[in-house]
C-alpha cells in the first residue's frame, strides 16, 4: 500500500482578514491541514510613537500614550506614563485622586475584557456573547463620558492627578453598575463555560506550558493561564491596589479554556476592587496643586510598569532634565505575548487558528508602536 504524498503549504492569512484582531499576517506552513509552522509578520500599523513622545511634553504625552498605544486600554496607557514622569519628578499625587485612578483603571480592564469576549465568542460561532458583552460595555462607556467626556480615549489622568473631580451621582451609578455586572457575569458563565461546543474549541487547544511561558516572557492571562502568578498590581503594587483585597487567577492548564477563564475570573476580581475602591474613598483634591503645565523633570531614568488587560507594561524614560523626555522606551505586552504564537499553534489544525490566535488577545497598536 503507497503511502499518501504530501506537500508543505504556505498559507498567507492576513493582513487584512475578518478574524485577525488587527493588522496582522500570518505566515502558516501547512501540510495538508496540520500546521507545520506559524511565523507572524507585524510592522504595518508602525506609528512611532516612542520616538513622538520624545519630541512632546510630559502633559502632551498622556494624550499620545491614550492613543497610540493600546487603544482599548486608554487609561492605563496613561497610567503607565505618568507613573514613570511622576517617579522620577517626585509628584505627590492626593488619595482621592489615587482611588479614582484605580477606579477608571479597572473599569477599563473590564471593557477590555468584555470586548475581548464578545469579539472572541463571534471567532467561535457564540454570536450571542458578543450581543451580551456589548451590552454590559456600552454602559461602562457611559461611565467613562460622564466624567471624561470620551468613550474609548480620555485623557483624563494628569501629572499629579486627574483632571477634574467626578461628577455629582457618578459613585452612586458606578456602584450599581458592579452590582448588576456581577449578575451578568454569572450569565455568561450559564451561556459558555459548560458549552460543550466551546469546550471543544478552547479544552487542551493551543496549549503554552509554564516553561514556554518564561521561556518567551509571556504576561498577563496568558501567563497566569499556564501557572506563573505574576500580577504587577500585587508584585509591584501603585496607586491603591496595596489597600484593596483581591486574587490572581491563575490556572495550569494552558490552553485555550484556562485564559479564557482567566479573563472571566479576573472581570470578577475587578468589580471587587472598583466596590471596594468606592468605599474607601476619601474626600480632597484630585490634583496636586502647584504642578507646571510644563514640568521638567529632574535628569536621570528610570522603569516603572503597571498591569494593563493584556499584561506587564513596562516604560523606560530617560531624561535630561527638559520638559521633554530624552528617551521613551515601551515594553508592550502583545509583543511577547504574540511571539509565543508560534509554539501555541503547532501541531494543530487550520480551523484552530483563529481560536488560539483570538484566545491571546492582542491589540496591534501594543505590538508595532
Amino acid at each position: 500500500m503507497r503511502s499518501l504524498r504530501t506537500e508543505e503549504l504556505i498559507l498567507n492569512m492576513g493582513p487584512q482578514h475578518p478574524s485577525t484582531h488587527g493588522v496582522l499576517r500570518l505566515l502558516v506552513t501547512l501540510d495538508g491541514e496540520n500546521i507545520v509552522e506559524v511565523q507572524p509578520d507585524i510592522g504595518y500599523l508602525h506609528s512611532s510613537v516612542e520616538k513622538m513622545m520624545e519630541h512632546r511634553n510630559y502633559t502632551q504625552n498622556i494624550a499620545l500614550a491614550d492613543r497610540g498605544m493600546d487603544y482599548l486600554a486608554a487609561l492605563v496607557n496613561e497610567m503607565a506614563i505618568l507613573r514613570a514622569a511622576e517617579t522620577l519628578a517626585d509628584v505627590p499625587v492626593p488619595e482621592r485622586a489615587r482611588y479614582i485612578r484605580t477606579i477608571f483603571m479597572e473599569l477599563q480592564r473590564l471593557a477590555s475584557h468584555l470586548l475581548w469576549l464578545g469579539t472572541y465568542g463571534i471567532d467561535l460561532g457564540a454570536f450571542t456573547a458578543f450581543l451580551w458583552c456589548m451590552r454590559e460595555r456600552e454602559l461602562i462607556m457611559d461611565l467613562f463620558e460622564a466624567t471624561t467626556g470620551g468613550r474609548l480615549h480620555h485623557v483624563y489622568f494628569r501629572l499629579g492627578g486627574v483632571n477634574e473631580d467626578l461628577p455629582p451621582g457618578w459613585t452612586d451609578r458606578c456602584r450599581e453598575f458592579c452590582h448588576y455586572f456581577l449578575n451578568r457575569l454569572d450569565e455568561y458563565h450559564r451561556l459558555l463555560t459548560g458549552n460543550p461546543i466551546w469546550q471543544a474549541r478552547t479544552q487542551g487547544v493551543g496549549v503554552l506550558t509554564r516553561e514556554q511561558a518564561v521561556a518567551f516572557g509571556a504576561c498577563g492571562p496568558v501567563a497566569r493561564a499556564s501557572g506563573l502568578q505574576w500580577d504587577v498590581r500585587k508584585s509591584h503594587p501603585y496607586e491603591v491596589y496595596d489597600r484593596v483585597d483581591f486574587q490572581v487567577p491563575v490556572y495550569t492548564e494552558g490552553d485555550c479554556y484556562a485564559r479564557y477563564l482567566v479573563r472571566m475570573d479576573e472581570m470578577r476580581e475587578s468589580t471587587r476592587i472598583i466596590l471596594q475602591c468606592l468605599d474607601q474613598m476619601p474626600e480632597g483634591e484630585v490634583r496636586a496643586a502647584r504642578v507646571p503645565l510644563n514640568l521638567k523633570v529632574p535628569p536621570g531614568e528610570v522603569y516603572t510598569r503597571v498591569e494593563s488587560p493584556r499584561g506587564d507594561l513596562g516604560i523606560h524614560l530617560v531624561s535630561t532634565g527638559g520638559e521633554t523626555p530624552w528617551r521613551v522606551k515601551i515594553r508592550a505586552p502583545s509583543f511577547v505575548n504574540l511571539h509565543a504564537l508560534t509554539e501555541m499553534m503547532k501541531g494543530w489544525k487550520v480551523a484552530d487558528i483563529i481560536a488560539i490566535l483570538g484566545s491571546i488577545d492582542i491589540v496591534l497598536a501594543d505590538v508595532d508602536r
